[in-house]
């Protein structure tokens, strides 16, 4: 067995150095910075965003050094949870924005008001869809007004949601008028893009109605079909055919009103995904599966977003 012992030393040793590299490499490797804001303060709270700079940029902006800028503007997303206007989180995001970080983009996951009173129940007699609605536009126009903070080109942001995260991204730029009175309303609250996935295309349903309690009447102002216009941005949907919760025809029938409108909007429908499309799981797939990814990539290179690799 002795003469085997110094072929096999050298061969551990390389193994050893090789992990050794490895790790060093590793821990060594650029990490997006994450930093936590407060984009809004209403009813006597704040509302919170969690913003992640790619790693070239960690140490150029921050949110106390409005002057210290980056060499070049970012292309930025906005996420909005799901939750049937009444629960979701914004960490949920996190995953997607650090994948996007790593790509370039300045990413920014928000929080904003929900229907649910403090011990679970829901409706809130004074939180409504409407008010999700309204902080979503907040939180796009607080993107602009901070880009130099930030670090983002203010004409290069896109909007990315989830069911009723869905329903808020395509509120931002369909929605005219639901928006908060303190907001500075010379800032446009549309995204230059807009992703869904899953969304809520119509408001005019049971479960909206309950939400919005006594403001019920405002259950069209809200409705993406019923408010579209032929000044949609760029847009994307991914719908899945078995979904129960938001059934794919109301996404046909935003499909067809934006086609005859001449809106540059693409659905993307999924023969085997539910409401949730991260490969047929049971947990909102905040980064879906490799299909989607690829074709929402493809859909930023498109548009003109993607940082160059």
């Amino acid at each position: 067995m002795s003469p085997r012992i110094p072929v096999q030393l050298p061969v551990l040793a390389l193994l050893l150095a090789c992990c050794l590299l490895y790790s060093t490499t590793s821990a060594q490797r650029p990490e997006a910075r994450l930093e936590t804001m407060t984009y809004k303060r209403v009813g006597g709270r704040e509302l919170q965003v969690d913003v992640f700079w790619p790693p070239a940029m960690s140490n150029d902006v921050s949110e106390s050094s409005d002057s210290a800028l980056p060499h070049f503007r970012r292309p930025a997303i906005a996420f909005f949870h799901g939750g049937g206007w009444v629960g979701g989180d914004r960490s949920v995001y996190h995953e997607a924005c650090r994948r996007y970080a790593d790509r370039g983009f300045v990413t920014c996951t928000f929080q904003y008001r929900l229907s649910r009173n403090e011990d679970g129940t829901y409706p809130h007699p004074e939180i409504t869809p409407v008010e999700s609605v309204q902080d979503a536009r907040s939180a796009l126009r607080w993107m602009r007004r901070r880009a130099d903070t930030l670090g983002i080109d203010p004409q290069r942001i896109a909007a990315w949601g989830r069911s009723a995260g869905g329903q808020l991204v395509l509120a931002t730029a369909i929605c005219d008028g639901i928006d908060d009175p303190r907001d500075n309303r010379t800032i446009s609250p549309v995204p230059n893009a807009l992703l869904t996935f899953s969304a809520c295309y119509n408001t005019v349903q049971t479960w909206c109605d309950r939400m919005l309690g006594e403001k019920r009447d405002r259950i069209w102002d809200i409705s993406p079909h019923h408010g579209l216009t032929a000044n949609l941005p760029p847009s994307i949907g991914f719908h899945g055919l078995k979904d129960t919760t938001e059934p794919v025809r109301v996404a046909r029938w935003f499909q067809a009103k934006a086609r005859t409108l001449g809106c540059p909007f693409e659905l993307v429908i999924l023969k085997d995904q539910g409401h949730h499309l991260a490969g047929g799981g049971d947990l909102p797939g905040e980064i879906e599966n490799d299909v989607i990814m690829k074709r929402v990539d493809a859909f930023l290179r498109q548009t003109g977003l993607m940082p160059v690799e």
